[in-house]
């Protein structure tokens, strides 16, 4: 006689099981959870695409008629035809290609720093004390009002665009560090050192694993905050960068390129955020899956 193997004795199981007997949540597999997200999915995407494209409709009816100032009313088909020439001639591939080093740059250099500060801070509150009402003013000031100093102390090159950037992406993750480190549970930092946890223990066995989630989202949002000042500072004075295409082709009221350009930096902080998504996912996997 054949043996029958596991799996099989657990078909064979639950096809023996009687109506409306409950069947071990071990054997029905997750299968079912599976397919249920998976449908879930494709909704929210099968939504997303109608609202795309009845947003460019309307775009293109508005266009058409007239509805608007007849020099705003450019069409997607006249924002799509630059794009393509743009994308043709090098233009757009050149100008994006600065934009995001600097990106890149800003992020690096602001986040890191903008950590190491954050959970100083946390782990000294006495420190913070002093520092907050001048970290605050300085988080107040509106930073594109600071672009001309950054020009006139760097010049139009990646420098004048990394620094103002970097003002952004520092008090966002410096925030989110700081509050982090200081949110882990005081009933678990007593009781670990009860048990005898040194000073060192307590930093990387309780406060960083609680202080991840906020640092991590905080990083998915400087990124974007890097992008927004990149361009802000590219829109003032810069020698290349998708900003720069944007205030020349608006001086030259070429709406259809400032579309097409504005298009393009929406796509670029979608694609970041969702990748930055993906990323914090993974490396909170650990952390149990949130209910929906």
């Amino acid at each position: 006689m054949s043996q029958i193997t596991a799996s099989e004795q657990s078909t064979h199981r639950q096809d023996d099981a009687p109506p409306g007997a409950d069947v071990p949540a071990s054997s029905q597999g997750r299968q079912p959870r599976r397919l249920r997200v998976s449908r879930t999915t494709l909704l929210v995407r099968a939504a997303q695409l109608v609202l795309v494209a009845v947003w460019l409709v309307a775009w293109d009816l508005t266009a058409r008629n007239q509805w608007i100032t007849p020099v705003l009313a450019k069409s997607p088909k006249q924002s799509w035809s630059y794009l393509v020439a743009a994308v043709e001639n090098g233009e757009l591939w050149s100008n994006a290609q600065a934009t995001m080093l600097a990106v890149v740059i800003a992020w690096v250099l602001a986040s890191t720093v903008g950590v190491v500060v954050g959970i100083t801070l946390g782990l000294l509150p006495t420190f913070e004390r002093i520092l907050a009402p001048f970290l605050d003013a300085a988080n107040a000031m509106p930073r594109i009002a600071l672009a001309p100093f950054f020009i006139v102390a760097f010049g139009i090159g990646v420098q004048a665009k990394v620094a103002l950037a970097s003002t952004l992406v520092f008090f966002i993750v410096l925030s989110a560090s700081r509050a982090g480190v200081r949110s882990a549970d005081a009933e678990w930092l007593r009781l670990s050192a009860v048990l005898g946890a040194k000073k060192r223990h307590l930093f990387w066995k309780v406060m960083l694993p609680v202080a991840t989630p906020a640092i991590l989202a905080s990083l998915r949002l400087g990124l974007i905050y890097a992008l927004l000042g990149v361009v802000g500072s590219e829109l003032i004075a810069a020698e290349d960068g998708l900003g720069q295409l944007i205030a020349e082709y608006s001086s030259l009221f070429r709406l259809e390129a400032v579309y097409a350009i504005l298009l393009l930096l929406a796509g670029i902080a979608v694609v970041l955020n969702q990748v930055m998504a993906a990323i914090e996912r993974r490396l909170l996997r650990w952390q149990p899956p949130a209910d929906h």
